[in-house]
């Protein structure tokens, strides 16, 4: 595993057989040197699964923005490395033996720190707050008790901004029986940014103008908004070709790497039925046939 966040830990007393650690935003270089030792692996026999992380395209679609040059320069740079990934395929002969899956763990949208901004201290006291975690699409809020209540209600009433109770988050965020469940969520409407002050956020401030926000792309708004949905692509001899297929959820890209590499899924929150249609049919070809991952937030190859 390259750059896999997590992947130096221990995992039910099994840590993979190759760990390179993560570091923030590592190169195209390392990036594409990745891909070509995974090939190697999977191809000797070495490995049966090998995973690749790439954090370029969300570092420069948070600080540029989705839109930005600098951001279709980075997606530029990556479809030449993807060329020497394919080329590496083709000299090996991989073609009928290797599943490579690739896809992101969110999107991404516009932000505007400037102009679309909730500043929390200029509707409650924030000495009234015992914690506050986080910034930016989904604040959590621990208020003092006697305060509760009346904290409550002044932010209900705010704009472009949603406030739940715990009892109050929707079901389909599956997350209010979180043992850790704030009682205050905070949720802002997509492109909108919560922090408790303007002042308290960093800005690049490197010319002689006025400062600019650090961050021009967010992600973690409601998955219900086009924007924050990633993609998902994959080739090989467990996969359906020139199939486009419907919307999938992050939580079912667990079981279609488990069925290419012949393992039984442990019991998770992914649906089968979602994904069952984009494979080839039949059991999974065991033995030769690899798994390559590749994640761009995520990018994964399977032998």
């Amino acid at each position: 595993m390259y750059y896999w966040p997590g992947c130096e830990v221990d995992i039910l007393g099994v840590r993979p057989t190759h760990c390179e650690e993560y570091v923030y935003n590592p190169s195209l270089k390392n990036f594409t040197k990745s891909i070509e030792n995974s090939i190697n692996a999977l191809s000797n026999g070495s490995a049966d699964m090998a995973a690749v992380y790439y954090e370029q395209i969300d570092v420069d679609g948070h600080h540029h923005g989705p839109l930005s040059p600098q951001l279709q320069a980075s997606i530029h740079s990556l479809d030449i490395a993807f060329q020497t990934l394919n080329q590496r395929i083709k000299e090996k002969n991989l073609h009928n033996d290797l599943n490579v899956i690739l896809f992101s763990d969110h999107g991404m949208t516009q932000l505007k720190w400037m102009e679309k901004i909730i500043e929390l201290e200029l509707y409650i006291n924030m000495s009234h707050i015992i914690k506050m975690m986080d910034r930016g699409p989904v604040v959590s809020l621990w208020p003092k008790q006697a305060q509760f209540e009346a904290i409550y209600q002044r932010l209900s009433v705010l704009k472009h901004m949603k406030v739940y109770k715990i009892q109050e988050i929707p079901d389909r965020y599956h997350y209010k029986k979180g043992r850790f469940v704030s009682p205050l969520t905070l949720v802002a409407d997509p492109g909108w940014f919560i922090t408790e002050s303007k002042s308290k956020l960093p800005y690049w401030n490197n010319d002689t103008g006025e400062p600019k926000g650090w961050q021009h792309g967010w992600h973690g708004y409601d998955n219900e908004f086009v924007d924050m949905r990633g993609f998902f692509l994959a080739q090989g001899p467990d996969f359906k070709q020139n199939l486009r297929a419907g919307p999938i959820r992050a939580v079912d890209v667990y079981n279609v790497m488990c069925h290419t590499l012949g393992i039984q899924a442990l019991p998770n929150n992914g649906s089968w039925p979602r994904v069952e249609y984009m494979l080839s049919g039949g059991a999974p070809l065991y033995g030769p046939v690899h798994t390559l991952m590749l994640g761009l937030l995520l990018l994964a190859l399977q032998a």
